[in-house]
């Protein structure tokens, strides 16, 4: 457990203002859907910081936009593909599901398999249609996205103030409030950068199983969708492990389903020593504190509320690290 900083029991007036606006910024985002905003402005800056070599600003600047370019093409055709290729699938692989249900008498959660076998289809691909329109619903985020950038460089390019010699209580209040919200970058610093590995290695081990069975087809799919899932913590690798297990039963054989499967949960074992060693003690949280803040976070925020909660759930440990516990004596006071 992190030693206490400044071994007090409480926080001073100007870290409670610090704590009382930062909850303020995350409900207001929440509330005017701003969510989008920060998380943008705080992979930017994470970007702009890690490629700041030799503390060469310009040079950061013009990686970041040749970076984003590269970004928003890659997203872009990763979109068009699924959009293309997924009605395709569900509507290939859904039958087989059906039938191989029917011939060795599984009971499926569905009243009436012929149904779910003619319907899926066609609300996968409603649902996709969906997403087909991405320029249409780009748009309403388009902004979101482009002030979190610019904030983001704004933040990157300031020159720091240079301390005042007068201590007053402006300053005061400035350097709680600077030091809270940097806490909280730093802990998206730490845990994004330990997410972003971590989904790095489980989808270059996912591609080296794709493209060494007959999934190679699909590889195009289903290795960036891989690495898009693994940056959402515990329920990302679900989904993606779910679409790879899906496709390789309905369009291969469930003897393919059963070795992709058995390969996704070794993989994600061995990730469990990953985790251990690349994160550490430093976030580790217990699962079911993690699955309550992914909750409250989608249900606040959507995906970046997803994305958001354990950095939230890091800040509130480092924060709380920083005050001694009341002893014994003191709690029986109050």
């Amino acid at each position: 457990m992190d030693s206490p900083r400044n071994g007090s029991l409480i926080p001073n007036r100007a870290a409670v203002f610090s704590y009382g606006l930062f909850a303020a910024t995350l409900a207001l985002s929440a509330w005017l859907h701003l969510a989008t905003l920060l998380v943008t402005m705080l992979f930017a800056l994470f970007a702009l910081h890690k490629l700041c070599f030799q503390q060469r600003r310009w040079l950061a600047v013009l990686l970041f936009f040749v970076l984003v370019v590269m970004v928003s093409y890659g997203f872009g055709l990763f979109v068009h593909r699924a959009v293309k290729e997924l009605p395709k699938i569900v509507a290939e692989a859904v039958p087989h599901i059906v039938r191989y249900a029917d011939n060795h008498n599984i009971d499926l959660p569905f009243s009436d398999l012929d149904d779910l076998k003619d319907a899926a289809p066609k609300m996968v691909g409603d649902s996709l249609g969906y997403l087909g329109n991405f320029a249409k619903i780009a748009t309403k985020e388009f902004l979101m996205l482009a002030a979190g950038i610019v904030i983001a460089l704004g933040m990157f390019l300031s020159r720091k103030p240079e301390e005042s010699p007068e201590q007053n209580l402006y300053t005061h209040y400035h350097a709680a409030i600077a030091n809270c919200f940097g806490t909280f970058y730093r802990s998206f610093e730490t845990v994004m950068g330990a997410q972003l590995l971590i989904s790095l290695i489980n989808t270059t081990a996912t591609a080296a199983f794709v493209l060494a069975t007959p999934l190679w087809i699909y590889a195009g799919l289903l290795i960036p969708l891989t690495f898009l899932c693994g940056l959402l913590p515990i329920v990302g690798n679900l989904l993606s492990n779910i679409l790879i297990v899906g496709i390789a039963f309905g369009l291969v054989s469930p003897q393919m389903a059963l070795g992709a499967l058995v390969f996704l949960v070794v993989i994600h074992k061995m990730e469990y020593l990953l985790n251990s060693k690349i994160i550490g003690s430093r976030i580790r949280h217990p699962m079911w504190l993690t699955f309550i803040a992914l909750i409250v976070g989608e249900g606040l925020m959507g995906i970046p509320g997803v994305i958001l909660a354990p950095v939230i759930l890091n800040f509130l440990k480092v924060e709380s690290s920083r005050y001694a516990a009341p002893s014994a004596g003191a709690l029986s006071t109050f």
